[in-house]
């Protein structure tokens, strides 16, 4: 086992956390939200009903839980990969087969689901709780107030099942996301690292960046159908389920409306993969030398 992998994953995971949220919680009100003309519009009403606190609402699940999924997600990639690796029968100082890259970075994709999914659910219920913010008055009452309440919430009124609600979506999106990221990350570096036994800074930086904004491309039209049906039960459910969800808003929005939130995925995706694969690689390094 490669554990480092997963430690380095967790840390990395956290800092990602911290840069991306308040562009994170601007993307899934897009998404679910018909009202909002612009994400500039999104931002500047996010901010004058609610403040900057807004931009943070829902913020202490993903912090405690995407280290987790990150490290699953990180650890299970190199391991995965470590096995293929082996059975193509290559010494450890081989270049990995592009494919098996792809392929290990599936598997770290969905093997993250089963923990995400709860926590995912919990995030885009609370960043889409807008009822008794708008006017803030002493008689208003939230749905949800706070993380555990929310989970509470939806286990008792739709049962545990609910918890996984869009957890077919979310592993359709964390698939071939994290198998585009992962690869788009080791093509750049591979390029660019004129085949040193480690990139340099500049490029890990940019190869993160770049990788995050091509794994969002390639992910954001599952991202937009799953967190409309993990919203859906908050006011009483419009989607039937996952085939009925995709068919009834490309009818009713057309298809633009799979790559709602794509520009501030792209947007957010870079600097918060740059400090992800920046604090990865620094981690992985450190446990390696003082092993």
């Amino acid at each position: 086992m490669h554990l480092a992998d997963f430690i380095a994953g967790s840390v990395g995971g956290a800092f990602g956390v911290a840069v991306g949220y308040p562009l994170d919680t601007v993307k899934v009100r897009i998404q679910t939200q018909r009202h909002y003309s612009s994400v500039w519009d999104c931002v500047r009403r996010l901010f004058r009903n609610e403040g900057m606190s807004g931009f943070y609402r829902g913020m202490s699940m993903p912090v405690t839980t995407v280290s987790v999924c990150s490290s699953l997600v990180f650890g299970t990639y190199r391991n995965v990969l470590h096995r293929l690796h082996a059975l193509r029968d290559r010494r450890a100082g081989d270049a990995h087969h592009k494919a098996d890259i792809f392929l290990a970075g599936f598997a770290g994709g969905v093997a993250q689901v089963s923990v995400m999914s709860p926590a995912d659910i919990v995030k885009v219920r609370l960043q889409c709780q807008t009822e008794g913010l708008q006017n803030m008055r002493s008689d208003s009452k939230l749905k949800y107030r706070g993380p555990l309440h929310c989970v509470l919430s939806i286990a008792r009124h739709e049962g545990v099942r609910g918890l996984y609600r869009g957890s077919a979506a979310l592993a359709l999106r964390d698939g071939p996301s994290f198998a585009t990221y992962f690869l788009t990350y080791n093509t750049i570096c591979d390029l660019l690292s004129a085949h040193d036994k480690h990139a340099e800074w500049t490029v890990i930086l940019f190869a993160g960046g770049v990788s995050g904004m091509c794994g969002w491309a390639v992910g954001t039209p599952m991202d937009v159908i799953k967190a409309r049906l993990q919203v859906d039960g908050m006011s009483g459910p419009r989607y039937r389920g996952f085939i009925h969800c995709i068919t009834d808003s490309v009818k009713t929005e057309g298809p633009a409306v799979l790559f709602k939130g794509l520009s501030v995925n792209c947007i957010r995706a870079f600097p918060v993969n740059m400090t992800v694969f920046a604090t990865y690689e620094l981690v992985v390094r450190v446990l390696r030398t003082a092993s």
